[in-house]
C-alpha cells in the first residue's frame, strides 16, 4: 500500500504538555502536517525566509498571527503566510487541529 493517501482525524495528535506535531508528507517540492493543539497552547511567532506557509483550520477556533495581525479563525478557514513573513498561533481558543503546508519543505 502506499503512503499516497492519509486521514487527517486518524493522524492528529494531541498533548497536553504542549502543541503536538504530525507529518503527513514531506517531499523535495512541499511539506504537509498536523498542528494540534489544546485550548490555551501556542505557537511561537517565527518565520521561513525563503518558504511560503499556510494553515488551513481543519477542526477547532483560535487565534493567528501573520505580520502586525492576529486574527480569529476557525473551521475551514485559510491563513496564508508569505516567505520573510512572522507568523504564529497566538492561542488555541479551543481544541484545534491546523493543516500545515510549506513549500519548499524546511530543511
Amino acid at each position: 500500500m502506499s503512503d499516497f493517501f492519509r486521514s487527517i482525524t486518524q493522524s492528529a495528535v494531541f498533548s497536553t504538555e504542549k502543541a503536538a506535531k504530525a507529518d503527513l508528507c514531506a517531499g523535495d517540492h512541499l511539506f504537509v502536517g498536523l498542528n494540534c493543539f489544546e485550548p490555551g497552547q501556542s505557537q511561537k511567532v517565527h518565520a521561513h525566509p525563503a518558504a511560503d506557509k499556510f494553515y488551513y483550520v481543519c477542526s477547532g477556533r483560535a487565534r493567528l498571527t501573520v505580520g502586525e495581525e492576529t486574527r480569529e479563525v476557525a473551521a475551514g478557514e485559510i491563513v496564508w503566510a508569505p516567505a520573510g513573513v512572522p507568523h504564529g498561533v497566538a492561542e488555541a481558543l479551543e481544541r484545534t487541529t491546523l493543516l500545515v503546508g510549506i513549500a519548499p519543505p524546511p530543511r
